[in-house]
Order: structure tokens, then sequence, then C-alpha cells
């Protein structure tokens, strides 16, 4: 092996096998990292959008166990009427009547590998405490990705104002 490193190599020689090295390990780096990028690639709208409605379906049946798989123990929501928790999502949704909710304008951002943002409109109908609620309500959320869900930590509404006649 000596005697080889001895012998004096061409410049030419010596460093084509040494850039073609380099470009495959370049290239494989690449591929590499593509692969990581996608694999942790944030879910697309319609997904979030599916956990929105998800969310929204199971609040409207009371249906409790569907609504805590999308929505996580330690969600804080806030609204006109107050800050809630899951205790008080629980409480509130024996007094809603809802018969129909409709989601629109639906905008998802990432804010991290593991978290994203949501803005939409939601139009309801239906009661809550035996007052009508109807109406279209300016909505948003934040969703956390935990042991490979999605669950809302977070959501505000608030409805919007009759516009003013003129």
């Amino acid at each position: 092996m000596l005697t080889i490193l001895a012998v004096p190599l061409s410049l030419s020689l010596s460093s084509e096998p040494k850039g073609l090295m380099k470009k495959y390990i370049t290239y494989a780096m690449t591929a590499f990292f593509a692969t990581i990028v996608v694999s942790i690639a944030a879910p697309d709208k319609d997904t979030m959008m599916a956990q929105e409605k998800a969310a929204w379906q199971a609040f409207k049946d009371k249906k409790a166990d569907d609504f805590k798989k999308v929505v996580a123990a330690d969600f804080l929501g806030v609204y006109a009427e107050g800050v809630s928790n899951m205790t008080k999502e629980m409480d509130d949704m024996q007094k809603w009547n809802m018969k129909s909710f409709a989601i629109s304008d639906y905008n998802v951002v990432s804010a991290g590998a593991d978290t994203m943002m949501s803005s939409y409109k939601v139009t309801i109908e239906g009661t809550y405490d035996g007052k009508d609620a109807s109406g279209t309500y300016n909505a948003g959320s934040v969703w956390r990705m935990k042991n490979g869900e999605w669950q809302a930590i977070f959501h505000t509404n608030v409805k919007q104002e009759a516009a003013a006649s003129k």
C-alpha cells in the first residue's frame, strides 16, 4: 500500500474519482433530506379541514368520546361568553341544540412541524341554552400533532355582527 501511495498520480486521475464520489454523496444526501422533509411535511388543507369538521360534528351530535379524540384534554377556548376548557366544553355541548353547521373560507398555516393554525367562517343553525344562536361566526383553531394524531388545543369564534343598513 505504501508503494502505491509513493507513486505520483496525475492530478486529473486522482481528482476525477474524488469529484465523482463527492457528486454521488451530494445526490445521496439531497435525496435523504428530501425524503425527511416530505415525511414530516405539514398536512394539507383538506386533512386539517376534515379534523375541524370532525370536531364540529362530534359536538353537534353530542358525542363526547368522538370529540375527545380530536380535541386535546388540555384544550382552551375563548368565546364571547368567556374562557373555556374541556370540562366546560362538555357542559356546553349539552346546552347546544345544533341543527346544522357549514364551514367556509377555510385557511390553514403551519406554525412548526407539529402545529397548525386555521381560520374560517362557520354558519350555525341552532340554539344555546334555549336561545337562538344561529348565525355566521368567524372562527380559529390551533392544532397540535401528538402521538401521531392532530388534536385541537385552542379554539375561538365570535358571531359576525349584522351589517348596518344605511
